[in-house]
Parts: C-alpha cells; structure tokens; sequence
C-alpha cells in the first residue's frame, strides 16, 4: 500500500516540483526508454498529476489504452482534467492504495516511476502488478530516491520480477 495521501496543499506543491523537473527531463524522453509501443495497454501507478499522460497517449495511439492510477483524489482530478481537455477517449482513472482492479495478465507496461521509496508495503504492490502484466509483460521502474543496487535488489527479490534491461534513467524488469 501507498502512504496516506498528501494534503492538498503538498500534493499542489509537488505537482510544482514535478512541472520544473519536467523542463528539464522531458517525460516523453523517459518514455522512450520503456519500450511503449502503439496499441499497449499502459498502467502509471502513482500517476500524479498527470505529467507523463499526454506523451504516454502519443506513444499508444488510438488503438493503446492507458489506465491512471494514484492514491490522491486531486492526481485522479488532475488526470480528469487533462483528459477533457484533450479529448482523451483511451484514459481510465483508478483511486487505489494497492489494488487496481484490473484482469490478470492484461497490461503491456506498469510505469513505477518515483513513487516505490514512498510504498508502504512494496511487496503486496509488486505481487498487484505482477499479477496484471501479461507474461512478456514490463515492469518500467525509476526512482531516483533509490541507489542501482537498492533497486535491482527490491525489484527482483521476491522473484516475480528479473531485470531485463538498464537504460540512461529506466530499470526495465521481465516478469517471471
């Protein structure tokens, strides 16, 4: 489970922090990195404010479908809004600490991107998107609160996870 949701005014502060840090490291660039192909259903937990949705929309396509997913009522709001704007048909928002309600062995790509340091209970997490990655499936992992070997150890651990590829800024793990 994911630690109790921010107040609103440290979940507007880190929608601010992320915005910057968006300037600089593009989110499109780091998507690049996870292999995200037209058609994949893509799964961001712990999705925020939405930073990584448009780029993500553009790298599915029409045919791909993204679901949103974060422990705060203002990420899924934000999401909500990004998605109106947009005229974003292929987006679904989830409110979840852990559980996604999605069907085993349905998702393409899980992005984890800065938020395991911040889970309560990493292993009912890990054993969640397990369980929704299809075989061949992607565990796309960044957090930069974390050392190389903290994450390769965390991730592969509980053997349900090997890595599979190391880029510039993403852990890309197999599922087992």
């Amino acid at each position: 489970m994911m630690n109790k949701p921010e107040s609103n005014f440290n979940f507007k502060a880190m929608s601010f922090m992320f915005k910057l840090r968006d300037l600089f490291m593009r989110p499109k660039d780091l998507l690049k990195e996870g292999e995200i192909k037209p058609g994949f259903r893509v799964l961001d937990y712990g999705c925020g404010p939405g930073g990584y949705l448009l780029p993500l929309v553009e790298l599915v396509g029409n045919s791909g479908k993204i679901y949103a997913l974060d422990i705060h009522p203002s990420a899924i709001h934000s999401v909500q809004n990004i998605m109106a704007k947009n005229k974003l048909t292929n987006v679904d928002t989830i409110l979840s600490d852990c559980k996604t309600g999605l069907p085993d062995n349905s998702i393409d790509v899980v992005l984890l991107y800065d938020t395991f340091h911040d889970l309560n209970n990493p292993d009912q997490i890990l054993r969640e998107l397990h369980r929704i990655l299809k075989q061949e499936g992607i565990l796309s992992f960044s957090d930069h609160h974390l050392k190389e070997d903290e994450i390769i150890s965390q991730i592969t651990k509980r053997g349900l996870f090997k890595l599979s590829q190391k880029g510039k800024r993403i852990y890309s793990f197999k599922k087992l």
